[in-house]
């Protein structure tokens, strides 16, 4: 019959024109996304060449991930493209961000050679929904800043201050956000930084504490920078003239404090995570230049029997 009939084509012809495997072929013509156009005398399917264009458009539907039972109610007429693109389009978002959070995950456990404990932990704290991202944070913030009598407009700031991942994070956002929420959830960090801004909080009303412009005032941080690439050191006497600078005749015991209050609880650490977070820029880990003050506070403190040494926390 071929031979009759050169325009006709019998199964292993179609996969020899279109390259595709025979038992390919065979699925698609049972589920009716390539329908034979006529049958052989010994009952075999045959195809034309209108055939191979629709094997060809199936083949394009299925690389673009649609189901067999997809392909054939677009072909049929019951649903356009378009539609099932839209859909596909949702789903390979989902897909896109899951994926991106599942490499976040895995960088960071390779990255900390984690426990298989310490792994199903940040991978859920990496899955949370928005909502119970909202609520790790907001939990954070109520032990920590609420009942300090802050000026109305900072209460208002730290309020409004969200830690939100975006729709589509980074995975930097996402490894942040794992490194972040498992400080906030930690009593130890909430305890060490509600001591800082029981020390460091400008209250209404009252003069602000001797370190709050420490915490509240990045300028002496920048301070401490350019003095630190002069190659100052802490005892030299152009530390103790920027010490005169930047906290005038305030205690300095209080200040260090203060100082150490937050370099204890790791505030750079929790300040830089959370730009993370947000994708927004943040001033490098100030750290060592807050460590390279306390010295400086504490060789005062050594040349002056008025500032008694101050205990560590535990």
């Amino acid at each position: 019959m071929e031979d009759e009939r050169p325009d006709v084509l019998t199964i292993g012809r179609l996969a020899h024109r279109t390259g595709l495997p025979v038992r390919t072929l065979r699925f698609w013509s049972d589920k009716g996304a390539v329908p034979p156009v006529a049958r052989s005398a010994g009952g075999y399917r045959l195809y034309d060449a209108a055939s191979v264009a629709r094997v060809e458009l199936v083949r394009t539907l299925r690389e673009l991930g649609l189901g067999v039972d997809e392909v054939c109610r677009v072909l049929s007429g019951r649903i356009t493209v378009a539609e099932v693109a839209d859909a596909h389009v949702a789903a390979l978002d989902a897909r896109i961000r899951s994926l991106k959070v599942s490499r976040a995950v895995l960088s960071t456990v390779s990255k900390r050679g984690s426990t298989a404990e310490e792994t199903a932990l940040m991978n859920r704290l990496a899955r949370l929904s928005a909502a119970e991202r909202k609520q790790v944070v907001d939990e954070f913030k109520e032990e920590v800043f609420g009942g300090l009598g802050l000026d109305p407009r900072l209460q208002e700031r730290l309020h409004t201050f969200s830690i939100e991942l975006p729709d589509d994070p980074t995975p930097d956002q996402v490894d942040a956000w794992i490194e972040l929420a498992e400080l906030v959830r930690d009593p130890g960090f909430r305890t060490r930084m509600r001591t800082l801004l029981e020390l460091s909080t400008p209250v209404p009303g009252q003069s602000p504490p001797p370190g709050a412009s420490i915490w509240w005032a990045r300028q002496v941080v920048q301070t401490v920078a350019e003095v630190r690439e002069r190659g100052t050191a802490p005892g030299d006497p152009a530390a103790a003239e920027v010490l005169s600078r930047l906290f005038g005749e305030a205690d300095r015991a209080a200040v260090l404090a203060c100082l150490e209050a937050g370099i204890e609880a790791g505030a750079e650490r929790y300040r830089t995570l959370a730009a993370r977070v947000r994708g927004r820029y943040a001033s490098p880990d100030a750290t060592e230049d807050l460590e390279w003050l306390a010295r400086a506070l504490r060789a005062v403190s050594q040349a002056s029997p008025a500032l008694p040494p101050l205990p560590r926390r535990s």
